[in-house]
């Protein structure tokens, strides 16, 4: 049976507010006993934190890789990047390594061909070179550890990118819970998948830093508006920003707010106050930047612009390009379902996880 006139049905068959609604809604005031909230949440992060014995069973791998590539190229390094490496990767997580090799020039499908014929001779298992994929990679699992690994050449610009939000982890835990969370309700409600025109588990971090530079007082700062006590070069793009962090802890202490009330600020943000026909939000400038001035008003080719997140290093990337007119209408209901859930449900910390479920 439907509900009462302030809801319509979404494009997902459930019920949700009306835009009137939906207006009025973005001025109310966060639930009184939002802090109660706490707790139950905290208990969600920490078990999704991966625990100390997975960590040694990573570095147990990462020795045998290291074994291999050395013996066959003596220059090379080794780097474990993305959720794994970044602080935000969940626990029983899959692996992803760069094989840095000096040379520029390399043939990276040779290389990797080669690497698999190396890997195979050993133990691992379902060794398989992927030289068609938009980033080639070899794929293994290891049946010692149990963990599953991918291993790409030369992609140093994601080595990078994995330092920075490592060290924007560093400056205030609740920026570490916020991002687990997030990423535990979007996988849930089937909304981090970039292949169904929804966001990366990156770009879901990417929003949360930024939220959290917006606060008042902010919780983070923006560490590449400050002193550059870091500076590399990768495929020509400079990379550089303040990574003395440990000079940064306490940054945010002037803001007191508990994580219960960042997650309901977080999706209220999201679902009533942004504004996706002209910003993009940026954590390189710590602040939104127009869309006009990135000329990301229109699609060009397969790019849409329908909810930008500007890379901090590549800033021509938009994370959000992969989202089309369908899936931004998904992605904004349920942040609205997000909201509603926050503020009116008795139990949210249930409710806001339940398995999306096609009809």
């Amino acid at each position: 049976m439907a509900p009462d006139g302030d809801y319509r049905q979404d494009k997902r068959g459930q019920w949700i507010l009306n835009q009137r609604m939906r207006n009025y809604k973005s001025q109310t005031e966060c639930r009184g006993d939002i802090n109660r909230l706490s707790a139950p949440f905290l208990a969600i992060y920490e078990s999704l934190i991966p625990s100390e014995e997975e960590k040694e069973k990573q570095k147990q791998l990462m020795a045998l890789l290291n074994k291999h590539v050395t013996r066959e190229w003596p220059g090379a390094r080794l780097f474990l990047y993305g959720s794994c490496a970044n602080s935000f990767g969940f626990r029983k997580s899959d692996i992803d390594v760069c094989l840095a090799l000096g040379d520029a020039d390399i043939d990276k499908s040779e290389i990797l061909l080669k690497l698999a014929d190396i890997l195979k001779s050993d133990n691992l298992e379902n060794v398989q070179a992927l030289i068609r994929a938009r980033v080639p990679i070899v794929k293994l699992m290891d049946p010692v550890t149990g963990i599953s690994c991918d291993i790409c050449v030369n992609n140093l610009l994601a080595v990078i990118n994995t330092k920075l939000l490592r060290d924007y982890s560093k400056i205030d835990v609740r920026l570490r819970q916020l991002a687990f969370i997030i990423k535990h309700w979007a996988k849930s409600r089937g909304v981090n998948e970039t292949y169904q025109g929804t966001l990366s588990s990156y770009a879901y971090v990417l929003m949360c830093i930024h939220f959290l530079q917006q606060c008042n007082p902010p919780i983070l700062p923006c560490l590449q508006g400050m002193a550059r006590t870091y500076t590399v070069n990768v495929d020509n793009v400079e990379c550089s920003y303040f990574d003395q962090v440990e000079k940064l802890q306490g940054f945010g202490s002037q803001n007191g707010e508990s994580i219960a009330r960042l997650v309901w600020g977080f999706f209220n943000y999201w679902a009533h106050c942004h504004d996706y026909a002209n910003d993009v939000i940026s954590i390189r400038a710590g602040r939104l930047v127009s869309k006009q001035a990135k000329d990301w008003t229109r699609r060009i080719g397969n790019d849409r612009h329908l909810i930008c997140i500007e890379d901090p290093f590549e800033v021509t990337h938009d994370l959000g390009r992969v989202v089309d007119k369908r899936s931004i209408r998904v992605l904004r209901e349920e942040f609205e379902r997000a909201a509603e859930i926050m503020q009116y449900d008795p139990n949210p910390c249930v409710k806001l996880f339940e398995p999306y479920v096609p009809n």
